[in-house]
């Protein structure tokens, strides 16, 4: 197997000696245009590490960027977050970007104010790289006037204002990055309509050959076969159909639980362990919430 090595950047200032980079301006945030970064070789497959949340906007970039089934030249502006202790894998022949931004944002320098805890409901920091944001020109550059103005702010002496002013950009930064997966959804909802079936192909297989050593089929196992982050697979599908991965599970799940109830004579209890239901009580509460009627009363309904 090939080896592997890590990398745990801890702090802003280390993450600035590790690129070469002068010392921060302030220890707990951190605004690097890609142009400034030193060559760097990846000389072995890197897991990198930080403890800390990152924007980056990739204007230019000697590589492709996979995103879903499809491949994206760097034609336009493309935006990937990171949270902190969220790892990511450098192959030997990444090269980054050479132009762009990357904004390094330490979680003390957002506590005690809103957005600290406002932050942690933004759910495209827990994407995948390749389910990264493309944006349109107008787009980009709505985003990059927050850097400049941000640039801007880097380069004054730090006042009483100056985290207020860090804060306030940053936080518009973020919903404009909502604003703008969300429009991702739905213009390529040609693309995640085929999602949807692939996920009714998971959903289909797991329940044709009954797993109930595993349990019920979960949100993340439908993600890994898909090769998809769990958050990013699930707000696609609530923008495509009104419901989560999980929702789409039990929805599929009640379904089977019907078909076992109309057309074989399997009591409850096995009904719910065909089903992987580690409890019968389980099964019948989640069927009564979401039929108003207990397996029984349904069974007996229609016979």
């Amino acid at each position: 197997m090939e080896p592997i090595s890590t990398v745990h950047i801890q702090s802003i200032k280390q993450l600035h000696q590790l690129l070469q980079l002068p010392k921060p301006t302030h220890p707990l945030v951190s605004l690097i245009q890609f142009e400034h970064f030193p060559k760097i070789a990846i000389e072995q497959r890197t897991r990198l590490i930080t403890d800390f949340y990152q924007i980056t906007l990739k204007t230019e970039c000697p590589c492709r960027l996979q995103y879903g089934q499809s491949m994206f030249d760097f034609d336009e502006g493309v935006i990937s977050c990171f949270g902190p202790k969220q790892v990511s894998f450098l192959e030997k022949d990444f090269r980054f970007a050479t132009a762009g931004w990357q904004l390094s944002v330490h979680p003390d320098f957002l506590r005690n104010f809103p957005l600290g805890s406002k932050i942690k409901s933004y759910g495209y920091f827990d994407y995948a790289v390749n389910e990264a944001l493309i944006l349109s020109e107008e787009e980009q550059q709505a985003v990059e006037a927050i850097f400049l103005q941000l640039r801007k702010e880097s380069m004054r002496p730090i006042d009483n204002f100056s985290q207020e002013v860090w804060i306030t950009n940053i936080e518009l930064l973020l919903t404009y990055c909502n604003r703008y997966y969300n429009r991702q959804f739905i213009t390529r909802k040609a693309v995640n309509s085929e999602l949807l079936v692939k996920v009714e192909q998971v959903l289909n297989n797991y329940f044709a050959a009954p797993h109930p050593d595993l349990g019920l089929p979960t949100a993340q196992y439908v993600a890994d076969s898909l090769h998809l982050s769990s958050k990013y697979l699930s707000d696609c599908l609530k923008q495509l159909t009104g419901s989560t991965t999980q929702q789409l599970i039990h929805e599929r799940l009640i379904e089977q639980a019907k078909e076992k109830l109309l057309t074989t004579t399997l009591s409850v209890s096995e009904i719910a362990y065909a089903l992987g239901f580690e409890y019968p009580q389980s099964f019948s509460k989640l069927f009564k919430a979401k039929t108003q009627q207990t397996p029984l009363q349904f069974r007996a309904d229609y016979n």
